[in-house]
């Protein structure tokens, strides 16, 4: 049995992590502040003998000594996300972002124990050459954009992982993650899958930012999960980067689309300029797709879930939970 400990294990993907760990058998330790996950998430968690939570802040250093060393490995998934928190709230999300990082490694170094690394598909910036690979050269807008502090904390969490992997030897691992979506997920932050479901449950319009042709690939969460904890089990892939995502592409405005099909709405697509939903000047990324040769190789993972069997998760969670 492995005692696991997630950070932000509140969350959308740290909870599904949870029980996916629980239902191996290792025991599980979550720490979460709540600024983005929500204890609705592993309050149906919290009778289980294996399972431990802390409401706390991953920068307590004192909490986090404590937790660390009591668990094998840790799983770090606490940070600031979301477009809008990340466009409005650009001190929190390097206070927090990287701030965290650090005490993470710290204590994880004081131990000696193993680490993963949540980062993001953001960090390609404004990369052209599709599908990205974890070693391809990255560009990020100018310094006046706060949209991009968020992809500059997660290059700086990933060279502080490296960092303690190849200065001390600390078992540190990065994962890219490329839009996770499922059962969970809220469109509060600013996440186009359950804000597109909400709208189309309700017969409200679907707000599209731009022209709606920009392409992105959305992976299952359940998906992720298994990729997440699969790199966890390795003993080979320390102070290595792996992309995490599907390679169904589909533009927003398709997206929009599918969703209203699934759903059985009908809800007219409006389209938003970006200034409006964010702040002027706002640059976006036209395509974003994953080359997860790498993670194929390395521990046998490919995602399996098609979008619309994902977008039904959605829809039959958010009816579940309307009828509680």
């Amino acid at each position: 049995m492995t005692h696991a400990l997630i950070t932000g294990g509140a969350g959308f993907i740290g909870s599904h992590l949870a029980e996916r760990l629980l239902a191996a058998g290792d025991e599980v330790t979550i720490i979460d502040n709540l600024s983005t996950g929500r204890f609705e998430n592993i309050a149906h968690l919290a009778g289980t003998p294996r399972f431990h939570y802390a409401i706390e802040d991953i920068r307590h250093a004192a909490v986090m000594d404590r937790l660390v060393s009591m668990c094998d490995v840790v799983y770090h998934l606490a940070a600031a996300v979301g477009v809008f928190a990340i466009v409005h709230s650009p001190i929190d999300t390097l206070e927090i972002n990287v701030g965290g990082t650090e005490v993470v490694l710290q204590t994880a170094r004081r131990y000696r124990k193993k680490v993963l690394i949540a980062s993001t598909s953001e960090v390609y910036g404004k990369g052209v050459k599709v599908p990205f690979s974890e070693d391809d050269d990255r560009i990020l807008g100018p310094t006046t954009k706060s949209r991009w502090s968020y992809a500059a904390s997660k290059e700086l969490d990933e060279f502080l992982g490296l960092a303690y992997h190849k200065a001390v030897g600390l078992p540190v691992t990065i994962f890219r993650l490329f839009n996770t979506v499922g059962p969970r997920q809220v469109g509060s932050y600013g996440m186009v899958v359950p804000r597109f479901v909400r709208w189309a449950m309700a017969g409200e319009p679907i707000q599209v930012y731009g022209d709606g042709q920009q392409m992105r690939c959305f992976a299952n969460v359940f998906d992720v999960v298994e990729a997440i904890t699969r790199l966890g089990a390795s003993d080979q892939v320390a102070g290595e980067v792996f992309n995490i995502g599907s390679g169904e592409e589909v533009t927003i405005e398709e997206l929009a689309q599918r969703v209203i099909a699934r759903t059985g709405s009908a809800s007219p697509v409006e389209h938003i300029p970006y200034e409006q939903a964010y702040e002027a000047g706002f640059e976006d990324m036209r395509r974003r797709v994953p080359d997860t040769r790498k993670i194929r190789a390395a521990v046998g993972w490919a995602p399996t879930t098609p979008l619309d069997a994902t977008i039904d998760q959605i829809v039959a969670y958010f009816q579940a939970e309307a009828s509680a």
